[in-house]
């Protein structure tokens, strides 16, 4: 009898292909996947300071936050030079005590994907900071303010988000 039709050898042939399949698969899957799982999962841009604030009560003062996006990522600016990209906007909710007067945002960089080189695009990457005007009303307030944006690396985009820029404003 041929040694390769022997019950032991033919289990033995389909394990170490299964095993060999199985490997090759987990090895493509981790190469073309979990680069785009960790895009996904990890936060973009980043709020870094300030935590409180103390204003005067009922007055105009201004505030200056700043960002930080993750290297090898750019978001739009507040202007977009399309109007079907989404803009950075940032935004106080009405019932926080405290009211967003306006927001002075950066000019954006220009920037040119490699698919479209004709194409100029208006992005923030790196450190960024928004210039906000802000009124309290007196007392503590835990502001929970909001960022959008939409990331972007060299081939493609992120879905829209917002985090939460928390501040404590302190009117007085």
């Amino acid at each position: 009898m041929n040694s390769l039709m022997k019950p032991g050898w033919t289990l033995f042939v389909c394990v170490f292909i299964s095993a060999t399949s199985m490997v090759a698969i987990s090895q493509q899957d981790s190469l073309t996947s979990s680069p785009r799982q960790s895009v996904l999962k990890m936060q973009a841009v980043e709020y870094l300071y300030p935590e409180q604030v103390s204003v005067p009560a009922g007055k105009l003062s201004p505030v200056t936050l700043h960002f930080q996006i993750r290297e090898n990522l750019h978001i739009n600016s507040h202007t977009p030079r399309a109007e079907y990209l989404i803009p950075t906007v940032f935004s106080i909710p009405d019932s926080s005590g405290v009211k967003l007067a306006n927001a002075t945002y950066p000019v954006g960089n220009d920037f040119t994907l490699p698919a479209d080189p004709d194409q100029k695009l208006s992005v923030y990457t790196g450190d960024f900071t928004i210039q906000a005007k802000i009124i309290s009303t007196p007392g503590n307030h835990l502001v929970e303010a909001k960022l959008r944006y939409q990331a972007c690396d060299q081939t493609q985009c992120l879905p829209p988000k917002t985090i939460t820029v928390p501040i404590d404003v302190i009117g007085r």
